[in-house]
């Protein structure tokens, strides 16, 4: 049930506009966040030429010359696969280099290509996209409410456990 307000930002503060109840308004604030993060990966995409997944590899690897796949899927939070496909992609466009040596000739180290570092210099940040770094700047405290609170919501909603390692640019 809705209730009404004035809304003193209205040059017409004489009408009252209605004030959406508290899950509407929590709905409100996800299409937020959501659009947020859309926006901010349409703007890596268009100023970078790739995705933000792609962007994100390659700022690791810039800062971990060397990182295996294994340490880049840790680093990013992200299933082995998922980072396997990402070098993939990126050593098939030029920007990385994928190098085997070593005693095990299975693990690749790999090396940002200057192809590489030139999509970085141009690229948009956060590299790894705005919602980690807003949760990053969150104290403690909020963090675990909104931990408790998400955990709660997830357990009405029953997602695909797999979702939690998918990044947010690819969806």
């Amino acid at each position: 049930m809705s209730r009404l307000s004035l809304d003193p930002a209205s040059p017409d503060a004489q009408r009252a506009a209605p004030v959406p109840d508290r899950a509407t308004r929590v709905l409100r604030r996800f299409r937020m966040v959501f659009n947020a993060v859309k926006a901010h990966f349409q703007q890596v995409e268009k100023v970078a030429g790739i995705g933000g997944a792609q962007l994100w590899a390659l700022s690791v690897v810039q800062a971990q010359p060397g990182i295996g796949v294994g340490s880049l899927a840790k680093a990013m939070d992200v299933h082995q696969t998922t980072a396997s496909n990402l070098v993939k992609g990126l050593v098939e466009q030029g920007m990385l280099e994928s190098h085997r040596s070593g005693i095990d000739r299975r693990a690749s180290q790999l090396k940002l290509t200057r192809a590489g570092g030139r999509v970085l210099a141009r690229a948009p940040g956060p590299f790894a996209g705005v919602l980690p770094q807003a949760l990053a700047k969150l104290d403690e405290a909020t963090l675990a409410r909104l931990d408790a609170d998400l955990a709660a919501l997830l357990r009405m909603l029953q997602p695909d456990q797999r979702a939690a390692r998918t990044p947010l640019a690819n969806m």
